[in-house]
């Protein structure tokens, strides 16, 4: 006797066993013809999987939330099946699927380019009319060895020989086969939307002593709408690049003497001291106390503090006097060298430092880009020692703060992840319940919504992942907050309790912007590279109509100069129109044109980058505008609140 259990409630009874396919045609042709797959007592299976005895079954269609991970792994394996149609004697690594969509490593006969895109597009598209049936089968190790030997496929040959169960499952569809959990849908026919969209080089399980294979890329939705609506987010996106934007509005350069290291210009200068000026100010007033620890510190402290034996192969190391030191990669330690300079009561907590503190960490050339990925960067860290009962209401202050520096910035949205105990962490089940309880009920307190990933904290505590939300809908991981119990333990940290004994702080790591290059990097495609006025390495441009109004237009520049504002001067002899273009492609917020008339009365016109022209004004009246926008650190203009 078989007895299916619905989602719905109902009970099904079949007098056999028989497969979850048979189960949706039993229910309804309209179910069988949407099925792709089934999950089983919470375990997804292809629609051949045999149900007996009594089971909880749910249908998956293209509407249940494990169908388009489902759909992409498929689309992953079409991929592979057109290219060994395409490309005869393919070695084929893995293809998984990713967030919005998959990719498959090949190793090729030559290298892909993007120009050979649309032709493999073309070959699935064929794939998918023939509507071929994805097959799975079972077989033991060795015979699956053989199989992939004998096909030339080593590394797949290499996979399987490291399995340890007796039995592997394959997939075959058409003449491709390969080594694969699964499952798959029913058959090609019923392959997402997809679009492939770029190629990449990756080393062989991403260790860089093996080969370098051809990973190509492809995204895929479920509904074609949402594939032309990522499409047409990418195509933004791309306008949006910071590289370019970086180099269009003269921000930073990458120079070949220092890779990975980025240079920042003036005007990209100018743009970090306003983002780490406010970060000051805003810490400040959150009683935060800032700190500044040392660039390469002795082996023996990162011996102590775990990341030479867990992060060694990320470091720099020199010699000095004879002795071996590393450029940290890490601010930790040095804070934690600053709290043990003198006893320290339980009055003091919870201390809180704060450090914008430059790192270096070894990157390989081929994960670098732009500011997303450097060598040389700054944390905005911070290290709060605390007691155990304290950690609740810090994890909620770093929550307010969090909420104020992201909306200052104009980002509205976030999401956040709850990450807790993983299979190997240290310290007892108490200390991890008593801190993974403190970051439940903050976020609760705040009435926050959030993720839960279960196992996925560090292996000293658990955390909050924030990712911000970007103008075009992007996730960025910026934010962190970590709960440690094992650094201050490590580092012999103490303080006297009331009790008068001698107990051990709990640390709470956290970051807001996370890396300031990088946070820059997603500010400059967030804004498309217009910034609020505060932000704006150059706010604002005088410029003439006539070489007569010069002597008016550089008076007025110094003006605005010595009110504190990032100004400069247009003085060229080319026309207004062309020098209001210049300066709308540069960014910059507001343009000060200075005719005959203007010079006469001591006014300026004063015209808005977006807004287009405000109309003449009094210089006060423009300077007092500028200043209450800036000072506001608003995110619109002053003139558009009035």
């Amino acid at each position: 006797m078989v007895i299916v259990n619905l989602p719905d409630g109902n009970r099904l009874q079949f007098e056999t066993p028989l497969s979850v396919g048979d189960v949706a045609r039993r229910i309804g042709p309209g179910l069988a013809k949407a099925a792709l797959a089934a999950e089983v007592d919470g375990r997804l299976v292809d629609l051949t999987h045999v149900v007996d005895g009594e089971v909880r079954l749910t249908i998956v269609t293209r509407t249940n939330a494990h169908a388009v991970e489902l759909l992409r792994h498929s689309c992953a394996h079409i991929l592979a099946t057109a290219v060994q149609r395409l490309y005869p004697g393919t070695q084929f690594g893995i293809g998984p699927a990713i967030e919005n969509g998959f990719y498959y490593d090949f190793d090729i006969p030559g290298d892909f380019s993007v120009e050979a895109l649309p032709r493999i597009e073309e070959e699935m598209n064929r794939i998918i009319a023939e509507d071929t049936p994805f097959v799975r089968s079972e077989m033991s190790r060795n015979d699956a060895l053989s199989l992939f030997k004998s096909q030339g496929q080593l590394l797949k040959a290499e996979l399987v020989g490291e399995i340890v169960d007796d039995v592997v499952s394959v997939y075959k569809n058409g003449d491709f086969v390969d080594f694969c959990r699964g499952p798959h849908i029913p058959s090609t026919g019923k392959a997402p939307a997809f679009k492939l969209t770029s190629v990449a080089g990756a080393y062989w399980r991403g260790d860089v002593h093996n080969k370098m294979l051809q990973r190509v890329y492809g995204v895929a939705f479920a509904d074609p709408k949402e594939l032309k609506a990522h499409l047409d987010m990418l195509e933004e996106a791309k306008k949006r690049d910071h590289r370019r934007i970086g180099k269009d509005m003269d921000l930073f350069s990458m120079q070949d003497e220092g890779p990975g290291f980025p240079f920042f210009h003036p005007r990209g200068a100018a743009l970090i001291n306003q983002v780490v000026g406010y970060w000051r100010d805003v810490h400040r007033s959150w009683g935060y106390q800032e700190v500044i620890t040392p660039t390469i510190l002795n082996r023996e402290l990162w011996l102590q503090s775990g990341h030479y034996d867990n992060y060694k192969e990320h470091m720099y190391f020199c010699n000095i006097d004879e002795k071996e030191y590393a450029v940290k990669p890490m601010n930790c330690p040095g804070a934690m060298l600053i709290y043990k300079t003198r006893v320290r009561s339980y009055r003091e907590l919870p201390l809180r430092y704060a450090e914008m503190g430059r790192v270096h960490r070894h990157e390989l050339s081929g994960v670098m880009h732009g500011l997303f990925r450097v060598r040389a960067f700054s944390i905005d860290d911070a290290h709060i020692f605390c007691t155990p009962e304290q950690i609740e209401d810090e994890v909620i202050g770093v929550m307010d703060l969090l909420s104020e520096i992201y909306r200052t910035f104009g980002f509205m949205d976030w999401k956040m992840t709850l990450s807790t105990k993983p299979a190997k962490a240290i310290g007892s089940d108490e200390i991890w319940e008593t801190a993974t309880n403190a970051l439940r009920n903050a976020l609760a307190r705040k009435g926050l919504t959030y993720d839960v990933e279960e196992g996925g904290g560090a292996f000293y505590g658990p955390k909050i992942d924030v990712k911000v939300v970007d103008s075009i809908g992007r996730l960025w991981q910026c934010g962190t907050v970590q709960v440690d119990f094992s650094m201050p333990a490590r580092f012999n940290l103490e303080y006297t309790g009331p009790d008068s004994k001698l107990h051990t702080p709990v640390l709470v790591h956290r970051a807001i912007l996370g890396s300031l290059e990088r946070f820059l990097g997603i500010l400059i495609e967030h804004t498309a590279g217009k910034f609020p006025l505060w932000l704006a390495p150059v706010q604002a441009r005088v410029m003439t109509v006539t070489d007569g109004s010069r002597a008016h237009g550089e008076l007025v520049e110094k003006q605005l100069a010595q009110a504190g504002l990032r100004v400069d001067g247009d003085y060229r002899g080319d026309k207004i129109g062309y020098k209001i273009r210049s300066a709308t492609m540069e960014n910059v917020p507001y343009m000060l044109i200075i005719g005959e008339n203007e010079a006469a009365s001591g006014k300026a016109a004063l015209r808005h980058r977006t807004a287009g022209d405000l109309g003449p004004k009094d210089l006060d009246e423009i300077l007092n505008g500028l200043r209450a926008e800036v000072g506001s650190r608003s995110l619109v203009s002053f003139w558009d609140k009035r």
